[in-house]
């Protein structure tokens, strides 16, 4: 095959995201590779994961800046210089300026553990539980400057049982996370994607474990 795709994957925790990525990668026919991990806290588990996997990583700590756009144009510099051409937020808790989002458009993608536009921001596991839905999952979405927001690439649905817990339920998303981010990514890298109206097309077929949205 071609050139791989280069990634860079920024983080703030335990990494399983990361992780399914560099597991996914392991593959001869896995059209991306990581180029680094960024951290904006150190001594997480997620670093331990990049250095095991021999993979580049960098601490870029957020309260070391006095600003956003500071804290930012040191983790634009750090992507550049990896020779990244796609951002992988995983598990990344900062929210992104305008700035940045816009420097990197339709080159950063996020996954959020809902079905988006449901539930965006924090604690949606026990969210959903107390709304009554019957359905939730997880999304693979291009970032926008909005919080939670930004064109679907591809969801997954987990059914809600009545005994649920939010952590229950979290375990069985988490699943399905750890498969359909790198599904994601192999479909931008191979260009399978494209964006109409603010809308993902994705052309040709894929595993039918996933609900895609507006197949082409």
């Amino acid at each position: 095959m071609g050139t791989r795709m280069k990634l860079g994957v920024l983080i703030s925790g335990r990494g399983s995201n990361l992780q399914s990525i560099i597991n996914a990668s392991e593959a001869k026919d896995f059209p991306a590779d990581i180029n680094i991990v960024i951290a904006n806290i150190p001594n997480i588990n997620g670093l331990r994961i990049a250095k095991k996997a021999s993979i580049p990583t960098k601490i870029i700590k957020h309260e070391c800046y006095k600003e956003r756009e500071s804290f930012e144009d040191a983790i634009h510099s750090a992507l550049t210089k990896a020779g990244v051409d796609l951002i992988c937020l995983a598990g990344f808790m900062r929210i992104l300026t305008d700035t940045f989002v816009n420097r990197w458009s339709n080159k950063v993608i996020n996954i959020h553990p809902s079905l988006l536009p449901s539930f965006k921001g924090l604690n949606t596991h026990k969210r959903a539980i107390e709304a009554g839905v019957k359905f939730s999952g997880c999304t693979v979405h291009f970032v926008r400057p909005n919080m939670d927001e930004g064109p679907i690439i591809i969801q997954s649905v987990v059914a809600i049982q009545p005994k649920d817990t939010p952590d229950s339920l979290a375990s069985r998303i988490l699943a399905e996370e750890h498969k359909i981010y790198p599904l994601a990514i192999r479909l931008i890298a191979n260009d399978k994607i494209s964006i109409k109206n603010g809308l993902v097309k994705i052309k040709g077929s894929v595993t039918p474990q996933t609900t895609l949205t507006n197949p082409a």
